[in-house]
């Protein structure tokens, strides 16, 4: 029972999948943080080429 204990104690394979987890959360919150604070510049550079593209279909037309 001892040696089980011991064993277990010194398995880490589930402890460097948890950090990984972590890592990728910290990462996607870092991405929607930014991408929040970037949404009207963002928002307005791609109405700005819908409407490129829709007046240059209405001309080709």
């Amino acid at each position: 029972m001892k040696k089980l204990i011991t064993r277990f104690a010194k398995d880490e394979s589930g402890a460097t999948a948890i950090e990984y987890g972590l890592i990728a959360g910290l990462i996607s919150v870092a991405i929607i943080a930014i991408l929040g604070t970037m949404s009207g510049s963002l928002t307005s550079i791609f109405n700005t080429i819908s409407n490129a593209l829709s007046s240059g279909a209405n001309t080709a037309g």
